[in-house]
C-alpha cells in the first residue's frame, strides 16, 4: 500500500501523486470517481469497462434489467415529435 501526503490548495485541489499515477495508470483526461466512504475520501480511476458496469447497474435497478433498444425507432420517434416528419 501506498501512503503518500498531499496538500489541499486554496481551490481544494490535490495532485495525484506520481508513484499512484504510475501504478494506476492514470493519464490527463481519465475520469476518477470520489466517494465518501465512513470517514475516508476514495478516488478510484474510473475505467471503460468500470464505466459499462456501471450502466449496467444502473438499468438494473431503474428499468429492472437490461432492455433491447431499437435506435433506428428512438431515433425516428424523436424527429416525428420535433418536426411532425417520419
Amino acid at each position: 500500500m501506498f501512503v503518500v501526503e498531499v496538500v489541499v490548495t486554496r481551490k481544494y485541489q490535490i495532485t495525484i501523486p506520481k508513484v499512484i499515477r504510475e501504478k494506476l495508470k492514470i493519464r490527463i483526461g481519465d475520469r476518477l470517481l470520489v466517494s465518501l466512504e465512513g470517514d475516508r475520501i476514495v478516488i478510484r480511476p474510473l475505467k471503460p469497462i468500470r464505466a459499462l458496469e456501471g450502466l449496467g447497474t444502473i438499468a438494473d435497478r431503474v428499468l429492472g434489467g437490461a432492455r433491447r433498444v431499437d435506435a433506428v425507432r428512438l431515433v425516428e420517434e424523436g424527429l416525428e415529435g420535433e418536426t411532425g416528419l417520419h
